[in-house]
């Protein structure tokens, strides 16, 4: 049996994009320093009231319409997020629900940043299984929530916007290295088993391990106090996510180019082999690294970073939408996905499109 294929994408970003000089008017930084340093330029941010589930119906619908399907004919729904519309219950069935398909099965999965590769292996399961014919993966983020800043009118130079007062701008300010990083938006892909033999999903390669857990997370608000949330924490910033942003990278440089090579050796390939090694985009910086240490040339690692930001598990259905409505990505072209996050995951992905 083939392995999965995608026969549909879609992409949607919320709002008016929010350029570096925007993020100047509530924190201490300026577009060259952000630029330097992420290879960011822009991102787009949800407003109050929009979620996840709202962002991933509006690339869900594009995906559907370009897979010249019915959402009645999605038979399964696997949701990939770590900024979901409520603490529980998960986002992949309220988009069900929006998407009027009330009863399909949906499975919320939190790998994170590295989202794709696990949620390949489990839809490729799922459908060689049988439990699913037509698949829809999403990757939805809305990480404004947890944003450092409260002055979003000022943000978005909405008229009579007040300037932030002196401890605002302080805040904003101590947690800017995480700030400048992150955007929201969606990406869908419609799934199903290939129809040519060499098509397909042909291999994954994931890990974890959770001794890295503190490279990237948020301290407060889990489980393990009582209660859960408080003034305190909120106060304290405790909701606001940590990262060692040097550790990071060690990791990911490391990581992310044994897994693909361990996958590529599974199968005889060369990196040559590969058309497009199609990354989550995290920071530029780190995919170039990535990219050095493979040895594999420029032109094989597309990238939108400088649009999108970190769109943490949207960011590889959103570029690979992209490169597929532009005629990048083409029918047997070979891809190598690949992606790290907080966990920590990582892994790769082989398709043959």
């Amino acid at each position: 049996m083939t392995g999965i294929t995608i026969v549909g994408s879609g992409h949607f970003a919320p709002g008016k994009p929010v350029s570096n000089q925007a993020l100047a008017r509530v924190m201490d930084t300026n577009d060259d320093w952000i630029y330097q340093r992420t290879g960011i330029r822009q991102r787009h941010f949800a407003e109050h009231g929009q979620g996840a589930s709202d962002l991933a119906v509006e690339a869900a619908r594009l995906a559907i319409a370009d897979a010249k399907i019915e959402a009645t004919d999605i038979d399964y729904i696997v949701f990939a997020t770590m900024t979901p519309d409520y603490l529980f219950p998960g986002s992949g069935g309220l988009l069900g629900a929006k998407l009027d398909i009330p009863g399909v099965p949906a499975l919320d999965i939190r790998q994170q940043c590295a989202a794709v590769p696990f949620a390949l292996q489990v839809a490729n399961g799922l459908v060689r299984s049988g439990a699913a014919k037509t698949l829809l993966l999403v990757g939805a983020e809305a990480h404004a929530g947890f944003m450092p800043w409260s002055h979003w009118d000022t943000l978005r130079e909405l008229p009579n916007a007040a300037s932030p007062d002196e401890d605002a701008w302080e805040r904003a300010t101590r947690h800017r290295g995480m700030a400048i990083l992150f955007g929201d938006g969606a990406g869908a892909w419609v799934m199903q088993a290939a129809s040519a033999p060499s098509a397909g999903l042909i291999d994954v390669c994931v890990q974890s391990d959770g001794r890295h857990f503190d490279q990237i997370y948020i301290e407060e608000g889990g489980f393990r106090q009582l209660p859960y949330l408080s003034e305190t924490i909120l106060n304290q910033d405790g909701h606001i996510p940590k990262m060692q942003g040097r550790d990071l990278f060690k990791l990911a440089v490391t990581k992310l180019p044994e897994a693909i090579r361990s996958l590529c050796a599974r199968h005889n390939l060369d990196l040559d082999n590969i058309d497009w090694f199609i990354g989550h985009q995290a920071n530029d910086r780190i995919n170039q690294a990535v990219r050095n240490a493979l040895g594999v040339p420029t032109e094989k690692v597309p990238s939108n970073i400088e649009r999108f930001g970190n769109t943490s598990g949207a960011t590889i259905p959103i570029l690979t939408d992209e490169l597929r409505r532009s005629g990048t990505l083409k029918e047997g072209q070979l891809v190598c996905f690949f992606a790290l996050g907080a966990g920590l995951h990582w892994g790769a992905a082989l398709m043959r499109m």
